[in-house]
């Protein structure tokens, strides 16, 4: 699998990467050997980019992929966690559990906002401590998005003195907006913006300032949220967007995105998948497993050829903004380096 450099870091990720979310028990439990050999499919399938955060499992995440990857050289792979989260015992939590905040784990610990650069070095010390390896490639900004200042001005100056000692390799900010990530590319040099669900078939929103601001400054993009919490996946009454049951408006268009794709053979999933891979500031694109099933399937679908003739329908149809790019027809693997789109029309 191909990997790129994240804007100007040395930090390689892979076109695939695994977001460990499940791994936290993210709505529903996943055993400790399931997690170990979903770490191993992913790995198997040529991913060598992790992506993780104290938030997943109040910990638990952090400690399954520590495991599951303590054996691997340590120059062989990338690993990303998260700052912005300080997780704190809480003694009376543990007769509950924390799926209020969607997870299913004991409530052994609680959740403390904490931006300013002291809270970033204790994260960064408890999540090393928990992932059990000696150094993380990657750190961002966890959804500062009722702290901007504080992050802005006291977390992000704490983690480019840590880049700069070598501590860390690369950067960044990971949200569910966009016009913060904007914020920060416009005013600080982080390296990379990892954009969940604000890039993806249904919404292309990062357009009109992300994704050109990341382009126009050499800085990279990085996907998840590419099947809008599922819906992607297999629209239907009661499908999830966001996290909540999907509004009939989305639910019917992504109904017309899926008719669409049904006509010229190809699964919906596998063009939500593939899509962000046409844009130049797209380095990898990060989806959830929690099997190895659910990994192969994924590295299946990102492998499936895509007509141009799709693409040129959606336009048509008002389902794809005129000015996205998209990728090249052939598979992934075998198409043009991430980031050389192919238009699916001349341009005008």
């Amino acid at each position: 699998m191909r990997t790129t450099t994240l804007g100007g870091s040395t930090v390689p990720v892979s076109e695939l990467a695994l977001g460990c979310a499940a791994l936290g028990n993210l709505f529903h439990p996943v055993t400790d050997e399931a997690a170990h050999a979903t770490v191993e499919a992913a790995w198997d399938a040529g991913l060598r980019t992790f992506d993780t955060a104290p938030h997943y499992g109040l910990g638990l995440s952090e400690r399954r992929l520590g495991a599951a990857l303590r054996d691997r050289p340590r120059d062989t792979y990338t690993l990303s966690t998260k700052v912005g989260r300080l997780l704190v015992p809480d003694p009376a939590g543990s007769v509950g559990d924390d799926l209020a905040h969607g997870f299913a784990v004991p409530a052994t610990h609680r959740r403390v906002w904490d931006f300013s650069a002291d809270g970033v070095l204790r994260s960064l010390e408890a999540s090393l401590e928990r992932l059990g390896l000696d150094r993380i490639d990657i750190a961002l900004l966890h959804d500062p998005d009722d702290h901007a200042e504080q992050a802005l001005h006291e977390a992000y100056p704490a983690l480019e003195r840590l880049r700069t000692e070598g501590v860390i390799g690369a950067i960044g900010i990971g949200m569910n907006q966009s016009a913060l990530p904007a914020r920060f590319l416009r005013e600080t040099d982080i390296d990379v913006v990892l954009l969940a669900g604000r890039y993806t078939l249904l919404e292309q929103g990062s357009l009109t300032e992300l994704l050109p601001e990341a382009a126009a400054r050499g800085r990279s993009v990085v996907i998840g949220g590419v099947f809008n919490s599922g819906l992607l996946t297999a629209p239907r009454p009661g499908a999830t967007y966001d996290y909540a049951p999907a509004p009939q408006p989305v639910l019917d268009r992504a109904l017309r995105l899926l008719a669409v794709c049904e006509r010229h053979g190809v699964p919906l999933r596998a063009t939500a998948l593939r899509f962000p891979f046409g844009h130049s500031a797209v380095a990898s694109v990060l989806t959830g497993a929690r099997s190895p099933q659910e990994v192969r399937d994924t590295v299946e679908q990102l492998r499936h050829p895509i007509p141009h003739a799709l693409w040129d329908e959606l336009r048509a149809e008002g389902l794809l903004d005129p000015d996205a790019p998209v990728p090249a027809a052939a598979p992934v693997g075998n198409a043009a380096p991430t980031g050389e789109a192919t238009p699916s029309k001349e341009p005008s």
